[in-house]
C-alpha cells in the first residue's frame, strides 16, 4: 500500500523542488543513483535548506517496500513530504524566550530511531520544554511513526531543524543560553542547580553520545547517576529525567 507521505521519481521530485516553497522535509537518495537529474535535485535540495540522505542500497531498497513503491518506481530517489512547521534556530530561541524567563530547549545530536524522536518529542510537550533543535546530520526525520509516538506532539511544540547544529549552539550562546549535555562522565549530577538560566540540553545519538565537536560547544556536562551492570540510559529517557528535574526544580 502506497505511503502518501512519501513522493518517489526523479520528476515528480524535481517538479516539487521548482515550487516557491517546496514542501519536503527530506530527500533520500540510492547510493546507487547518479546522472544530471539526480545532481539537480541534490542540488535544489541544499539550496532550499531541505535535508539529504545518501542510503547503501540494501537500506534504500527497505524504505521503498515500507512505502508500497514498487519495481524501480522510485529511481533513486524518494522525498518525505513536510508533516510539521519548521522553524529557523533563533525564531526558536526567541519565541522561548519570550514565553518564560529560564526556557529549556532540547537539542538532538543525531538521534536516529524514529521512536526515540516521538517519545522524547512528548516528553518536551508533557514536561513544559519550549522546544526541540534537530541535527539533520544522520538524523531521524518526522514521519508519520515518529508523529504517532509522540501522540501528535511532534505537530504541537515548537521545532527547529538546523544544518550545523555546532553554529546553532553558538547562536544561542549570544543570546543568553547556557549549553548543557548529557555525559556518563560528566562533572555535575543532574541534580545539581543548573536550570537558573536559559538552558539548551544536548542529546546524544543512541550508541556514540554526543559528537565531540558538539561537546566541545557544551558549557557544562552532565551526568545520570547508574547502579546497574548497564551503564547507559535510552535517549528518550535520559531527556525525560534531566527534563522532569527541571521541572521539580522551577517547580519548587
Amino acid at each position: 500500500m502506497k505511503d502518501e507521505n512519501y513522493v518517489y521519481g526523479r520528476n515528480p521530485i524535481s517538479q516539487l523542488l521548482a515550487e516557491e516553497n517546496p514542501k519536503i522535509s527530506k530527500v533520500f537518495f540510492s547510493f546507487s543513483a547518479s546522472g544530471g537529474v539526480i545532481n539537480k535535485i541534490m542540488a535544489e535540495a541544499k539550496k532550499n535548506k531541505i535535508a539529504v540522505s545518501k542510503m547503501d542500497n540494501r537500506k534504500f531498497k527497505e524504505l521503498e517496500k515500507r512505502i508500497g513503491c514498487e519495481n524501480g518506481d522510485s529511481q533513486g530517489v524518494i522525498a518525505l513530504k513536510a508533516l510539521v512547521e519548521v522553524l529557523e534556530d533563533f525564531e526558536l530561541f526567541e519565541k522561548a524566550l519570550k514565553k518564560e524567563k529560564y526556557p529549556i530547549i532540547v537539542a538532538l545530536d543525531s538521534i536516529e530511531d524514529p521512536h526515540n524522536l516521538g517519545a522524547i518529542a512528548r516528553t518536551v510537550e508533557c514536561s513544559g520544554a519550549a522546544g526541540i533543535l534537530i541535527s539533520e546530520k544522520n538524523s531521524a526525520p518526522i514521519t508519520p511513526a515518529a508523529i504517532k509516538v509522540s501522540t501528535g506532539a511532534l505537530e504541537i511544540i515548537d521545532i527547529a531543524s538546523v544544518v550545523n547544529l555546532s553554529n546553532s549552539l553558538e547562536t544561542a550562546k549570544e543570546m543568553g543560553y547556557w549549553i548543557v549535555g548529557t555525559e556518563m562522565d560528566g562533572e555535575k549530577d543532574y541534580t545539581d542547580n543548573i536550570f537558573d538560566r536559559p538552558v539548551v540540553l544536548v542529546i546524544g545519538n543512541e550508541g556514540k553520545g554526543i559528537r565531540p565537536i558538539i561537546k566541545k560547544k557544551c558549557d557544562i556536562l552532565v551526568k545520570i547517576p547508574m547502579k546497574g551492570k548497564i551503564n547507559s540510559l535510552n535517549a528518550s529517557v535520559s531527556t525525560a529525567i534531566v527534563l522532569y528535574e527541571r521541572l521539580r526544580q522551577v517547580s519548587a
